[in-house]
C-alpha cells in the first residue's frame, strides 16, 4: 500500500490503482466490496469499449489487434517507481506481440489472451498538494502509434440526490443509470463537477470528453476520455485512435474538493 498526505489530505494507493482518496473524514472514493464495482479505478488502453460485436478485434496500420473491452492496460501489473510523502509514479511496459492473460475469458470472452502490436511504455504519477490532487498519464511508445486513452475512477456518494453538474445541465444519478451500460456522454468538457455532500471539480488536460456510468444509487464513474466508443460500430472503433506524438503524450486529471 502507498500512502501520500498533506495536511488533511490522504492517499492510498494499492499496485497502481486509487482506492482512497479522504479529506477532513469524507471519502471521495468508491470502495471495493461495496455494490456497484469490483474496482475503484482504472485506466482504458489502448481503446475503450467493447469489441464482442467485431469477434475482439481492432483494425490497426499493422493489423488487427485482439482487444477486449477497454483494452489490455488493464490485465498488467503496475510497478512503483518512485515515491516521497506527496508523490508516486508507477509504470507498465509492454513489448509488441506480449500474449497478455484475459481476465474475461472463458466466462465473458472468447479470448483467452490479447495481444497489441506496438510497443509503449505507460506512466500514471499522483501528486497531493493542500488543493487536491494530479493525476498525471504518460504515453511513450513508437510515433504514430494508434491509441484512446480514459480514466475510469468510481466515485462514492453520501447523499440521495447527489448529481452531475456541467456548463449546461445537472445531471441525476438516475440519468445515468437509464443509459445503462452504454455510458453517458458528455461531449467536449474538460471540467465537470460532482455535487454530493462534499463537492468534487474534476478538471482535465488532454482529455476530450467525459462518460458517466454506474448501476447502483452508491457511486458513480466520471470517465474522461479521448473518445466516446459508442459513436461508431465496434468494427470501426479504429476510427477513434489519436496517433502518438510528442506533443499529445500526456494527459492529466485533477480532483479537486470543493
Amino acid at each position: 500500500m502507498t500512502i501520500l498526505k498533506t495536511k488533511n489530505h490522504t492517499v492510498k494507493i494499492e499496485a497502481g490503482e486509487l482506492v482512497s482518496y479522504e479529506v477532513d473524514g469524507h471519502e471521495f472514493i468508491h470502495q471495493k466490496g461495496s455494490p456497484g464495482w469490483r474496482s475503484s479505478d482504472t485506466e482504458m488502453f489502448p481503446i475503450i469499449g467493447p469489441t464482442n460485436d467485431a469477434n475482439f478485434r481492432v483494425s490497426t496500420p499493422k493489423g488487427d489487434a485482439v482487444q477486449d473491452q477497454h483494452g489490455l492496460l488493464r490485465e498488467m501489473e503496475y510497478h512503483l517507481l518512485e515515491q516521497d510523502e506527496t508523490e508516486a509514479i508507477f509504470e507498465k511496459v509492454y513489448s509488441a506481440g506480449t500474449l497478455i492473460k484475459n481476465s474475461k475469458f472463458p466466462k465473458k470472452s472468447t479470448e483467452e489472451f490479447l495481444s497489441w502490436p506496438y510497443n509503449f511504455h505507460f506512466t500514471k504519477s499522483f501528486c497531493l498538494n493542500e488543493n487536491g490532487l494530479e493525476i498525471t498519464f504518460k504515453v511513450e511508445g513508437e510515433e504514430e502509434m494508434p491509441f484512446m486513452l480514459g480514466y475510469h475512477p468510481a466515485f462514492k456518494l453520501h447523499s440521495e440526490d447527489a448529481m452531475i453538474v456541467t456548463k449546461e445541465k445537472e445531471i441525476s444519478i438516475a440519468d445515468i443509470m437509464a443509459v445503462g451500460s452504454r455510458a453517458l456522454q458528455v461531449p467536449h468538457h474538460k471540467s465537470i463537477l460532482l455535487k454530493d455532500k462534499k463537492d468534487l471539480k474534476i478538471n482535465t488536460e488532454g482529455f476530450v470528453h467525459f462518460m458517466l456510468w454506474t448501476e447502483v444509487t452508491n457511486m458513480v464513474c466520471i470517465e474522461p476520455i479521448t473518445f466516446y466508443p459508442y459513436a461508431v460500430a465496434q468494427q470501426e472503433l479504429h476510427k477513434g485512435f489519436n496517433k502518438l506524438r510528442e506533443q499529445n503524450n500526456q494527459f492529466k486529471v485533477t480532483l479537486l474538493p470543493q
